[in-house]
């Protein structure tokens, strides 16, 4: 019997899709086809899968050309299918000749010309609306966004907002777009979304005029500094039927998602301390050092820090302390909030001008989950018990600066398939929201204590 083994993720299952299984059929007596799943294609770069894995193997068993189907997970795992089904022929699509020649010690390897006119992108394009997306300011995280932006099937960054037009025009023609504009009804006209990446305290506004204008928002973090705007704004969002989302970017990576999926699973018992940390040394010319409002490394740096704490532990936490140092101007520089629960407590750390390490430590009732530095774009973590030979580390990918993991899920969300809601939900972001404002009414009365003091 010859085997004739065949893998891809079969998305919008099309034509295309047909003639390639039937072509490699063709080749021998048994068909294997291997499906990926979900994660592995986002370690691959391919963030915009539609349908479930299990649609997509329906798809593939209802053309009757797969005798075998099997799900491919991890890279390598080809090799190891070859030789594990004694595999004579591996079959691919045209688009990746000569990349899999090195399976040729293994096996027969055939490229099959893919059916033209016909792809997953094309037919995504067909049955949901390209996004045409504007960045409303031009700082350091919008210089980051339109790179990342590429990754993403089904959105085109199209146009730039900043109320001084020197600096729009010079980020249209860094990133080679098509317009600028420092008039922020011209902007609307030509998006159907944004993203916000103006300082904090202009957020709250620029959202609102947003949906009202019918766009969809993607909103840097802190999305807002009060709980009460942050629910008047996602309701508005709900009233007109469009996306609201914040933008922190571990929120939406794969890693910390498995993270908080394996906690949740109680295999360190329950949770009884998180204790996070975010510090980076600050030159004193930027806009948090300089800020005396709405600075300073809490406001910076917070959004993070407070967002696996609120995920683990949840909002109902019993009381919140607050401690920090301050730069001459009364700006945080370091800072810390400490949490109690019922049951269990967390500590948030945040630093411009104090380094510490920026680790995540997850402490339960049978061990603890240590995350190194940089947590907040987590590629591993290790699981630790009393006796270190049952510890077990895991690894897993955070593509490029990681905004398109956020992305990724804002265009889902945009074109109906939201299941990424879980990540951030609204209550999450309107619990940060709430300690922000807590924290900035306490640095506020502290500051006026210190003053009258002097």
């Amino acid at each position: 019997m010859k085997k004739v083994i065949t893998y891809g993720s079969f998305d919008l299952f099309h034509e295309g899709h047909y003639r390639i299984l039937q072509r490699a059929k063709a080749l021998g007596d048994y068909l294997i086809v291997g499906v990926t799943t979900e994660s592995y294609d986002a370690t691959r770069g391919k963030l915009n899968i539609v349908n479930s894995l299990m649609e997509r193997i329906d798809d593939v068993r209802k053309t009757g050309f797969a005798d075998e189907i099997i799900v491919e997970d991890h890279v390598g795992q080809k090799i190891e299918d070859i030789q594990k089904y004694h595999i004579d022929v591996f079959a691919i699509g045209s688009d990746w000749l000569g990349q899999f020649d090195h399976l040729k010690k293994y096996c027969d390897v055939v490229y099959l010309e893919r059916t033209k006119g016909v792809s997953s992108t094309q037919k995504r394009a067909r049955n949901y609306e390209i996004v045409h997306m504007g960045i409303m300011g031009t700082g350091r995280i919008a210089d980051r966004f339109i790179p990342e932006a590429k990754y993403v099937s089904g959105l085109d960054v199209n146009a730039v907002y900043n109320p001084h037009i020197d600096s729009a025009r010079s980020y249209a023609e860094r990133h080679e777009l098509g317009i600028f504009t420092d008039d922020e009804e011209e902007f609307y006209k030509n998006v159907d979304a944004v993203n916000i990446a103006t300082p904090h305290e202009t957020h709250y506004q620029y959202i609102k005029n947003a949906l009202e204008h019918g766009k969809h928002v993607l909103c840097e973090k802190p999305m807002v500094l009060e709980k009460a705007q942050a629910e008047e704004l996602y309701n508005l969002a709900a009233e007109k039927h469009l996306i609201l989302m914040e933008a922190i970017k571990t929120a939406y990576a794969p890693g910390f998602i498995r993270l908080l999926s394996l906690v949740e699973t109680g295999v360190i018992g329950e949770i009884r301390d998180v204790e996070s940390c975010f510090t980076r040394l600050t030159p004193d010319n930027l806009r948090e050092m300089k800020d005396t409002e709405y600075g300073g490394s809490f406001t910076e740096f917070g959004s993070y820090t407070l967002l696996p704490i609120v995920k683990i532990l949840g909002s109902n936490y019993k009381g919140v302390r607050f401690e920090y140092y301050s730069a001459p101007n009364g700006v945080d520089v370091y800072a810390k909030a400490f949490f109690r629960y019922d049951n269990a407590m967390a500590t948030s750390k945040t630093g411009l001008k104090v380094k510490s390490d920026g680790h995540l430590l997850i402490s339960g009732t049978k061990g603890y989950i240590f995350v190194p530095a940089p947590w907040w774009k987590t590629t591993e973590f290790e699981i630790c018990y009393e006796d270190f030979q049952q510890n077990e580390k895991v690894y897993t990918k955070f593509l490029g600066d990681g905004l398109r993991y956020e992305l990724s899920d804002f265009v889902s969300a945009i074109n109906g398939f939201d299941k990424g809601e879980f990540k951030l939900t609204k209550e999450d972001s309107e619990a940060i929201a709430d300690i922000m404002d807590r924290f900035l009414k306490w640095r506020k009365r502290v500051g006026a204590i210190k003053k009258s003091e002097m």
